[in-house]
Parts: C-alpha cells; sequence; structure tokens
C-alpha cells in the first residue's frame, strides 16, 4: 500500500511539472512572432524535491508493521496504470495542440 501511495504521489507531481504554466499559450506561427520558452506550472527543483522527501518518506513507512496492509495487489497495479494512462492521454493530447 506504501507503494501504491507514492505510486499517486508522484503521478500528482508529474501533472504539474509537464503542464504548462500559462494554458493559453500558442507556438509562435509567423517567422517575426516572439519565442516564449515553455515555462511550467512546477519547477524542477520542486519536483524532484517532492519526489525525494516522498521516497524518503515511504521508506521510512516500510519499517512499521502498522503500514503493512494486505492488498490484492494486481488491482491496484491494474488501476494505477489506467489512472496513468488516462492522464497522460490527456497531457499529450495538449501537448500536441
Amino acid at each position: 500500500m506504501v507503494s501504491y501511495g507514492l505510486g499517486i504521489y508522484i503521478l500528482n507531481l508529474l501533472i504539474p511539472f509537464i503542464s504548462p504554466q500559462d494554458e493559453d499559450s500558442l507556438l509562435p506561427t509567423a517567422k517575426d512572432d516572439e519565442h516564449r520558452p515553455f515555462m511550467r506550472k512546477m519547477s524542477e527543483f520542486k519536483f524532484w524535491h517532492g519526489c525525494t522527501k516522498a521516497f524518503t518518506i515511504a521508506f521510512i513507512m516500510t519499517f512499521f508493521s502498522v503500514f503493512d496492509v494486505p492488498v490484492f495487489w494486481p488491482i491496484l497495479l491494474l488501476y494505477f496504470l489506467m489512472l496513468f494512462g488516462m492522464t497522460m492521454k490527456k497531457q499529450i493530447s495538449h501537448m500536441i495542440q
């Protein structure tokens, strides 16, 4: 259960990391248009800091038996993959636009 929670948290950190800060910004279409770099909603430092903190907390949680909850892992794995697929499909279709 700890690793499932970690995966969901990392996925929630990944979404703002790959999302643009301004949803309405478009790429330049003419030669005289100014090119604006991709500005993220979350900085790379905050993303890696959040990931490191989450991995550390999850690692510490594995030493306590109270967090050792028996679950049927194939269902959780299937649900996580489905959630990841739907999220990334939405993000990639937005990036293609």
